[in-house]
This record gives C-alpha cells, structure tokens and sequence, in this order.
C-alpha cells in the first residue's frame, strides 16, 4: 500500500530558479524514479523561497529517502501525511 508522504527541502535560492531549471530538477527526479520502480510515485511540489515541498506516494518513508539521496536532493523533513483537510468538510 503506497501512503503519502511530504518532504521539506531546503535548497538555497530555488524559488528564484528560471523555468528551465526546474524543468531540470523534474527530469533528474523522474529519470530516478524510473529507477527505483513502483514503490514511489512524485505527484507534485511547492516551490517557496528558500524550500520546497514536494508530495509523494510511497510505501515507506526509505524510498523517500533514497529517492533524495540518489538524485542529490536534500530531504531536511520527511512526514507522513495522516489525513487531508479541505473547504468542503466544513458544514454549509
């Protein structure tokens, strides 16, 4: 079962990068993640400043890691996410 993950990563100046460096950072992502399988799966990230974090699925939280660790990512916060709160949980 693949639970969902959120990693913090602090990476200094990322959120000054051009569009085709992040285009860069996507590809080296992806080209590891086709190497470790099945068990990990990249559905997204937020780029602030300074960090980003980025959402996952996985089946635990070594991929995550090793995901980073391969792909020269720091992953300074690795969370399971527990459940997910919205605007249509609240009653009309």
């Amino acid at each position: 079962m693949l639970r969902k993950y959120v990693i913090e990563r602090n990476i200094s100046g990322i959120g000054k990068e051009p569009y085709e460096a992040l285009c860069d950072v996507a590809q080296r992502s992806n080209q590891v993640l086709d190497e470790l399988g099945t068990g990990v799966q990249w559905l997204h990230s937020y780029v602030a400043n300074d960090k980003t974090y980025c959402v996952y699925l996985a089946s635990d939280e070594s991929l995550i890691r090793e995901h980073a660790q391969r792909a020269g990512f720091p992953a300074d916060a690795v969370v399971e996410v527990q459940s997910v709160l919205d605007p249509t949980m609240a009653p009309a």
